[in-house]
């Protein structure tokens, strides 16, 4: 999800809630304690230069059970971000804290914010030698001898 994204559905919404995406919420009590825009600059495992640019929001669970952050309060301090920190329309990276700290992607179900567990791959599969897929064999297709060659005695094991 976009940053413009988020500032358009919070619009219309009456309260903010993230879930994650096995069912649980994170707690209503939550704050947003950074909004910023992150950029990544790297070298893969094929030797490609490369940048990544999100926009990070952290969540931070607090023991304040008084305030709840509403859609106003979160479209504000995004507007501040932009105004202040110059920060683009990119895609949002979620961080929350359950036993480590998590990243996360960020969708929306029509009601909720759904953090979408992120995954990590290879940038450069062909150069690492990795192949994406082993190889299928077909055991149809070998020369059939009329014995095995694992059969007791044969030699193969």
């Amino acid at each position: 999800m976009k940053l413009s994204e988020i500032k358009e559905i919070l619009a219309t919404l009456d309260h903010v809630d993230f879930q994650l995406e096995n069912g649980t919420f994170v707690p209503e009590h939550f704050h947003v304690t950074e909004v910023g825009q992150i950029t990544k600059k790297f070298i893969d495992c094929g030797g490609v230069i490369r940048q990544e640019k999100v926009v990070n929001f952290q969540l931070w669970n607090a023991d304040d059970y008084e305030h709840r952050l509403k859609p106003g309060k979160l479209l504000h301090i995004i507007n501040l971000s932009e105004e202040k920190l110059g920060i683009e329309d990119g895609e949002i990276e979620v961080e929350y804290q359950s036993s480590t700290i998590g990243k996360y992607d960020l969708d929306f179900n029509g009601k909720t914010f759904v953090l979408k567990n992120k995954t990590t791959a290879c940038l450069a599969q062909d150069a690492c030698g990795i192949p994406s897929e082993k190889p299928k064999i077909n055991i149809s297709a070998l020369p059939v001898s009329g014995t095995s060659c694992c059969t007791p005695g044969s030699g193969c094991c």
